[in-house]
Parts: structure tokens; C-alpha cells; sequence
């Protein structure tokens, strides 16, 4: 997968070139530099696997056809399915000339990490705390085909929110679906292909809507949801109300891409919610009035925002090495993070309040203490590739670490993170989340031929059966 020699080091890498989705009837064209051949390169993995897997050239056209719908005619896989040896993703290993195995060391020799600065995931390793993989925390109950997350931006995986364990909010092209594991069935919430106007009126609110938005970042709380877009939109719906309640564009800049949104109740108890963009701006919201409580700059694009459970601290990060912990009233600077060696796009609090996590394109997620932030309590390495997206457990015994394909890891709090379950699959991940009594985590895959959404169940000692309660 080859990438552009000269990444651009600003935050006008976050954009990208024509493609057109699959299942729309539209081409997204993007202005800014950003390298989409690598995105496309691995959304073919699985295509040119299947062209070489029956490239014998003795095989009729007619047959040759046959043999390739076999190979991509995946379907639903169960936990009994699994336990009997069919693949979780419904990849038929035995008819293709390349085992699992050794396809998957192929794929950890290929993958080309995207880093803005280069070589920053080289000499990760001399820093890392090293883990034992072989924990088991999550049981895989279930990958539904029904499901086909998308995303549009690389560098942007918060595409994926349960908000209990039958409830899953994700994007799948110009769409925000809903997904009931209880009922099987998949509906669409939103959709943002035509126009999108608010029913309500608010100071501040764009009546006249948006149309054609693309989105590149979700974040769903309870029965609230914000969607951000590429030119600074944001979109705001009650799950229990018809239609659109707020409708804002934050800057008219050029470089405006919504990052990262975080909902959260503040020390008041009202719900709150913070975006972070591409023109360095963090801005908060209060959800009953959709009025502007504050405005921070910083010095370079924030990437992501995560308040503190106690609602007094902010993590910082972005386009810079360092990220920084803020004071969340004033917005002024408590203390800078330093150690991480590229740029980061995933942030999280543990609910104890004291610890945190950040995600960096250096292939780590490192661990805080704000008691003390000299160095980071663990550094943890990936496999392949940056740390998308990171999510803590409610009861504070698990952090999820997703990559941006193939691989999430769920840590052991209480052995110190030396513990870890990984999670292995192929496929671009849209995103990662734990529903909030923890009992399910859903796995979101991008892929031409085996987009899905995976489920596992938190196991437990009684969990022999399977079932939905």
C-alpha cells in the first residue's frame, strides 16, 4: 500500500479526493490533499485475494464467475456457527488458495501505518509496556452482514454507539442507521444525501439547513445525537422526536472538518456536548438551549476532546506531539502530554477520573495519571497502524484500543494493562463501542465485500448460553 512521500504536516491532510460510495448514485468530491490510494488499496484487499484464489487459467469465464460469487456469498455467522469452525466475518478459508494464517501475516508485513510524521511508529517499541495477550473478557455472539458501516475519512473511526446492548447508532454512507440485535431489525434515523433542516426554532440554528452533508464524525448518548460534517456542520436529533432540533455551521473556514464531538452531563446535570475541529476550535453546547458556552483556540487542529468525569479537566489533542491537559472552565493549559511522536486522534477518561488514555498515528495508546504526568503510566504498541478510537469501561476494569483495521485490543485495568484480549478480524474499522452496562461491545467493518457489524458478549461466568438476555 503505497502512501505520498511528502505527507503534508498541517490540518489540511484530513480530506481527500473523488471516490463514489457504494449504494449511493453520487461522487463526493473533496478539495484537500489526503491519501485516498491507501484507503482504496485496502478496501480491494479481499477482492484481489478472491481474483488470485481461482487464477489458475484453465477455468471457463462462466465458472470462473461461479466461483468468485461463492467465494464473497457471506453470510451471518453465530456464536455455535463459530464454535463449529466457520469464520466470525463468513470468509470461506478453504476455498481459497492462501490460508487465514498466512494471510494474516501478509497483511502485518504490507500495511502502511499513515504517519504525518515519518517514521514516528519506528522506535515505539523502546517505550512500550510489554502485554500478555491470551485474556479473555468478550465472547463473539454475533457478525450481522445486514449492517455495512462506511466510513469517509481515514483518520476519523467514532463511527459506531450502542447506547444500551440491543441499541447500535452507526453511518453507513449518507445514512445514520439503527440497529436492534434484539429484533434483527436495521432502520435509518437520518439521512443526509438530500437536505436536512431543523423543526425547531433556536438562536443560532440554520433553518435553511444543510444539504448533501458529509459526515465525518457521530457521537449518540442516551437518546441524543450529534453528527458533524466536513465544512463545520453540525446536526443535533432527540431519538424520541421526529425530525432535526439543531442545525449549526461553526465556522465558515476553510480547513472546518468537525472532528470529534463528545456528549456528556455537566456538574449541573444538563447534557453538554463539545466539538472539535479543523480551524484549532473547541465548542461547547448546552443541548436544552443549543446556545455557545464557550469557545477555545489552540494553537493547532484539535482532533479530539474528552471531558473528565468530575467535568473540571479536558483532554487536548491534535495536530502536534504533545497533547495537553486543560482546565474544561477556563480553558487554560494544567499540563502538556508529552512522549507521543505523530499526531493523535482518540482520547478517553477512566471513570475513576484520574487516569487516561491517548491514541496516537505513533501505533500507541498511552496511559496517564494526572497525579502525575511526568510519563505515561503504560505505553501500549499496536500491531498495524494508529490508535483510532479508545473507549473505557463503565466499571473502569477494561480499556478498549482500536486500530485502524483488523485488530482491537480490550486491556486488564486491574492487572495494569498487561493483560489484554485481541481481537482479530480484516477489515478497516469504522468504529468501536461498549454499550453502556458494558455487556456488549460492537465492532464496525468496512469493507467492499465483508462490511459488517461484529457483536461480543462480556463473559461471564454463567454465560453458557446463547442468548439476548
Amino acid at each position: 500500500m503505497l502512501l505520498p512521500k511528502n505527507q503534508p504536516q498541517c490540518a489540511s491532510a484530513k480530506v481527500g479526493p473523488s471516490f463514489e460510495l457504494e449504494g449511493t448514485h453520487s461522487t463526493m468530491s473533496y478539495n484537500h490533499l489526503y491519501p485516498f490510494d491507501a484507503m482504496e488499496e485496502e478496501e480491494d484487499f479481499f477482492d484481489e485475494m478472491d481474483e488470485n484464489s481461482h487464477a489458475d487459467g484453465g477455468v471457463a469465464d462462466d465458472d470462473a464467475l461461479d466461483e468468485y460469487e461463492m467465494l464473497t456469498k457471506v453470510t451471518d455467522t453465530s456464536a455455535a456457527q463459530a464454535r463449529k469452525g466457520k469464520d466470525i466475518q463468513g470468509i470461506q478459508w478453504d476455498r481459497l488458495n492462501i490460508s487465514r494464517d498466512s494471510y494474516r501475516v501478509t497483511r502485518l508485513e504490507q500495511y502502511k501505518n499513515y504517519e504525518n510524521i515519518p517514521a514516528s511508529g519506528d522506535a515505539v517499541n523502546e517505550d512500550c509496556k510489554g502485554s500478555v495477550k491470551g485474556g479473555k473478557y468478550y465472547d463473539f455472539f454475533y457478525n450481522t452482514r445486514m449492517v455495512k458501516p462506511t466510513i469517509l475519512h481515514f483518520q476519523l473511526r467514532n463511527l459506531v454507539w450502542a447506547t444500551s446492548k440491543h441499541d447500535v447508532y452507526l453511518i453507513s454512507n449518507y445514512s445514520v442507521m439503527h440497529w436492534s440485535s434484539l429484533s434483527g431489525n436495521l432502520s435509518e434515523i437520518l439521512n443526509f444525501a438530500g437536505h436536512v433542516a431543523p423543526s425547531e426554532k433556536h438562536a443560532g440554528s440554520l433553518l435553511e439547513g444543510f444539504s448533501q452533508t458529509q459526515i465525518s464524525t457521530l457521537a449518540v448518548k442516551d437518546n441524543f445525537l450529534v453528527a458533524g460534517g466536513f465544512q463545520g456542520e453540525l446536526t443535533c436529533k432527540f431519538l424520541d422526536k421526529k425530525g432535526v432540533s439543531f442545525c449549526t455551521r461553526v465556522t465558515h473556514d476553510d480547513n472546518a472538518i468537525t472532528n470529534a464531538i463528545d456528549i456528556y452531563d455537566s456538574s449541573s446535570g444538563a447534557t453538554h456536548f463539545v466539538a472539535s475541529n479543523n480551524d484549532c476550535g473547541v465548542r461547547e453546547y448546552d443541548v436544552e438551549s443549543f446556545q455557545l458556552l464557550n469557545h477555545t483556540q489552540f494553537p493547532w487542529a484539535v482532533n479530539h476532546t474528552s471531558i473528565s468525569p468530575d467535568r473540571k479537566l479536558m483532554i487536548v489533542v491534535g495536530d502536534h506531539l504533545d497533547g495537553l491537559l486543560v482546565d474544561h472552565h477556563n480553558g487554560k493549559t494544567v499540563s502538556s502530554l508529552v512522549g507521543h511522536r505523530d499526531y493523535s486522534f482518540a482520547s478517553a477518561w477512566h471513570p475513576d477520573g484520574r487516569v487516561f488514555a491517548t491514541g496516537n498515528q505513533d501505533k500507541t495508546c498511552r496511559v496517564w495519571d494526572v497525579r502525575n504526568l511526568s510519563s505515561p503510566v503504560a505505553v501500549l504498541v499496536g500491531n498495524l497502524g494508529a490508535t483510532r478510537s479508545i473507549r473505557f469501561s463503565a466499571d473502569g476494569q477494561f480499556m478498549v484500543v482500536a486500530e485502524p483495521a483488523d485488530f482491537v485490543h480490550v486491556y486488564s485495568t486491574k492487572a495494569d494493562y498487561s493483560e489484554r484480549q485481541e481481537i482479530d478480524f480484516f477489515g478497516e474499522i469504522s468504529g468501536v463501542t461498549l454499550s453502556p452496562d458494558d455487556e456488549c461491545m460492537y465492532i464496525g467493518i468496512w469493507d467492499r465485500t465483508y462490511a459488517s457489524l461484529l457483536q461480543y458478549n462480556r463473559r461471564h461466568s454463567y454465560t453458557h448460553l446463547d442468548s439476548y438476555f
